[in-house]
């Protein structure tokens, strides 16, 4: 059922829910069309949404022609579906799954074409049609296929907006509505991968003064001092042990530095943007507390952190993915990820199974080259859409 503030559902179809229905209501969506003609290759509903979707440009705080796309999509299938105060797109339905994925891209032109997999090509077998463009794969393209696998199975979906800078989308989500049955959350994994666990994030603005003087002078400046308490940071999480897997580490970025002169010419200034990641046998609270012990002098400001997050592989969630994927001929693959997904926010406010899961290779996100196989695609749609028909 919807929770929250969320509207209720239409009606749902008792053949679209079971599945048996599928393809009728999937073909609705094919006469809804965004910026003309298709390649030939693209001859499904997923792959032609999937066309529309990265024609469309969709950098953070720009995604709301992407977002009608994702409407007209819905409503041509018969589900209801709004744009919400903060951009998400919210189609309810059974909450026994909540497909969701991000809509928003980074920035980043990449003429959108359709092109047969070279011969060296990673991404795909050689020959088979790949479709080239920002978002293919983070995460235009596990967006596309829960958007496909909820309207044939009539489960829950949100496209949610601003996870590439602050992910406002759902951070307004999970205080907006109540928990769902379970969460699959929609970011490149391979369609034979399903992602347990994210680090978590702590980002922070190192800032200083000093008196200005002649740069003969002994004592450290406002720069000097930057340097020294980012050292220190460094030296802090620097891992005992050089085996010990990147994902059980405590990672240290600084991400830009500006200091000089300020205008009036009587001080130094120094400021620095870091950002620290932060595996599950860890807590945000922890490292902040440890960053701030190195600090000598100056001040840093900390953003709203975003703890880490470990699921368990043994949950009814997973183990449907796990009999879904095999069942299609693959091999399991069961990741952790470095870096960080809404998943953490979802994983902080809810207490249901979740996982992390879309087609693509996670090696291209933000690439210059970013491409998704299309045969990926489908594969991965097929195994969404079994993984939500199999839920109570």
């Amino acid at each position: 059922m919807s929770t929250g503030k969320e509207r209720e559902a239409a009606d749902t179809d008792e053949s679209t829910a079971d599945g048996s229905a599928a393809d009728e209501s999937s073909a609705a969506g094919t006469d809804v069309v965004a910026g003309g003609g298709y390649p030939e290759a693209c001859d499904t509903p997923a792959r032609k949404l999937l066309y529309d979707m990265v024609s469309i440009p969709s950098p953070s705080g720009e995604e709301e022609q992407a977002a009608k796309r994702l409407v007209d999509f819905f409503e041509a299938n018969g589900r209801e579906a709004w744009i919400d105060e903060v951009g998400n797109v919210r189609a309810p339905a059974s909450d026994a799954v909540l497909l969701t994925s991000h809509i928003d891209t980074v920035p980043g032109d990449i003429p959108v074409e359709v092109r047969p997999a070279a011969e060296d090509d990673e991404a795909g077998e050689p020959g088979e049609p790949v479709l080239w463009g920002r978002g293919a794969v983070d995460a235009t393209g596990p967006l596309v296929a829960m958007a496909v696998a909820a309207v044939q199975t009539g489960v829950s979906f949100v496209g949610v907006a601003g996870e590439e800078t602050n992910s406002r989308g759902a951070r307004f989500l999970v205080e907006d509505r109540d928990a769902p049955e379970a969460v699959v959350n929609g970011e490149p994994s391979g369609w034979d991968g399903v992602t347990l666990g994210y680090r978590g994030f702590l980002a922070g603005t190192y800032v200083n003064t000093s008196e200005s003087g002649h740069t003969s002078r002994p004592e450290p400046n406002a720069i000097q001092h930057a340097i020294d308490w980012w050292h220190g940071v460094e030296e802090t999480f620097d891992p005992t042990d050089d085996d010990t897997p990147v994902f059980e580490q405590v990672t240290t970025k600084p991400v830009s530095v500006d200091g000089g002169l300020s205008d009036d010419g009587l001080a130094v200034e120094a400021t620095m943007d870091v950002q620290l990641r932060v595996p599950p046998n860890r807590t945000v609270d922890e490292i902040h507390e440890l960053a701030e012990t190195e600090l000598s002098t100056g001040s840093v400001h900390w953003k709203e952190p975003i703890p880490p997050v470990m699921e368990s592989p043994r949950t009814e969630l997973a183990r449907a993915f796990r009999v879904a994927i095999r069942g299609a001929g693959g091999d399991v693959r069961l990741l952790r990820k470095t870096g960080t997904s809404d998943m953490n926010l979802f994983a902080a406010a809810w207490d249901c199974p979740m996982v992390t899961y879309g087609p693509g290779n996670s090696d291209l996100d933000h690439a210059p080259d970013e491409r998704l196989p299309l045969s990926e695609l489908d594969r991965a749609t097929a195994v969404l859409s079994d993984v939500c028909r199999d839920r109570p």
